[in-house]
């Protein structure tokens, strides 16, 4: 079986298995509507159900992403898409309700930590030199477009068979993944991953390096506004269509539209990372996350709004909240310290991803005690938060005195 070679193909390769590997990513967030009131769910849990696939992945990326500098990054990515793949089915069979549904998450979770990171070690393994951060610009993309088809997936299998085919399908993705980087993925040279003189656990290199950890937290930031959105998206529209005078539009129909906000941002954010190369990270990024802010004010303020106005905002969030995404990750990567690519990888990502299980927690917590998911004035409230949160992503590349990149 031919192997890829060329940058293009590598990358190609890992794209497509990041893709699969996220099959049941969005499956809960797109079946949110469903889930609610068969399950009896508040909106805070509901909140703790979307973010605690996020703590399952923080709490596991810290030794996964690092054991990619001491073990090859493929036997971790495989271990980690068979668990993945093993709580989306455990999904499909077995949730029943809040309690269940928080256990598998966090599962799933667990298994995206060992993959997304681990994936890309993977491709900067494998793709050197001045083209590395356009290469990484694809991959990172590629997480918007796999929760955009999972997105897509969880709809159309819920109108066929119910939601626990959704799951099911999810399961298979992760399987897929192995298939790919298997048959088509160089091996590593091993010389790649001679062992650190500190322990799996030592950060201390990472959080010492102040150029590297101004992009870690601004990411943490970005992750905190981004996955709100992802798991909100649906709950969101379909609360917009119901004021319309023609009242609520099918939810699958919303799922599809969400799937395709979230393929609006993948141009951006590679598009974002070539500003980045050409003006700068650090002017980029904060100009970027500033917009995005506004983005969010714009958006609390939308539901009552003709239906395509609401829309035509949301597109226009998902661009802006998506836009930074790639050059923060290149950032914290190329600051990383010598022979602490994964480590500082892991602190990106766990840091990151406490974001991104904080977000959706906080937002349901904020709509609940401004009134519920079912009044305008929480959604504003909730949004407003959101985009003060993302202000301090800028600050936080101030305060880490980082100089604008080269091009």
């Amino acid at each position: 079986m031919p192997r890829a070679q060329a940058p293009v193909a590598i990358t190609a390769v890992m794209l497509a298995a990041e893709v699969c590997g996220m099959a049941g990513f969005a499956a809960f967030s797109a079946l949110l509507p469903v889930f609610m009131p068969e399950w009896r769910l508040s909106d805070s849990d509901a909140g703790w159900i979307s973010g605690i696939f996020y703590a399952g992945y923080l709490s596991a990326v810290p030794v996964l992403v690092s054991l990619t500098d001491r073990i090859s990054p493929r036997r971790v990515y495989f271990a980690s898409c068979v668990l993945a793949a093993a709580a989306n089915l455990g999904f499909a069979v077995a949730a029943d309700g809040f309690w269940s549904a928080m256990l598998l998450r966090a599962l799933a979770g667990v298994g995206l930590a060992g993959t997304y990171m681990p994936g890309l070690k993977l491709l900067t393994d494998h793709v050197h030199g001045p083209g590395q951060s356009r290469m990484l610009a694809f991959y990172t993309a590629g997480f918007s477009i796999g929760s955009s088809i999972s997105f897509l997936i969880a709809g159309a299998a819920m109108d066929a068979s119910g939601w626990r085919a959704a799951f099911g399908i999810g399961a298979a993705g992760p399987l897929l993944a192995i298939a790919l980087v298997a048959l088509f993925l160089p091996r590593e040279d091993p010389q790649l991953h001679p062992a650190p003189d500190t322990h799996v656990l030592d950060f201390r290199p990472v959080l010492r390096c102040r150029a590297a950890m101004a992009f870690v937290l601004a990411y943490l930031v970005h992750n905190f506004e981004l996955f709100i959105v992802r798991s909100w998206i649906v709950a969101y529209l379909v609360f917009a269509a119901a004021l319309q005078p023609g009242g609520a539009a099918g939810w699958w129909s919303v799922a599809a539209l969400a799937a395709l906000l979230n393929l609006i941002g993948v141009p951006a954010t590679i598009f974002g990372n070539e500003l980045a190369l050409r003006f700068g990270r650090h002017r980029v990024i904060a100009a970027i996350m500033t917009a995005s802010a506004a983005g969010c004010v714009l958006s609390g303020l939308a539901p009552g709004w003709p239906f395509g106005v609401v829309v035509a905002v949301a597109a226009l969030h998902s661009i802006l909240i998506i836009g930074e995404s790639s050059a923060l990750t290149a950032g914290a990567v190329g600051a990383a310290p010598a022979g602490y690519k994964g480590a500082t990888m892991a602190v990106h990502s766990c840091l990151g991803f406490a974001g991104a299980f904080s977000g959706p927690v906080v937002f349901g917590f904020a709509l609940q005690f401004a009134g519920g998911s079912a009044t305008q004035g929480a959604w504003l409230i909730a949004f407003v938060l959101t985009g003060a949160v993302t202000l301090l992503g800028p600050l936080a590349l101030r305060l880490g005195r980082v100089q604008p990149a080269a091009p």
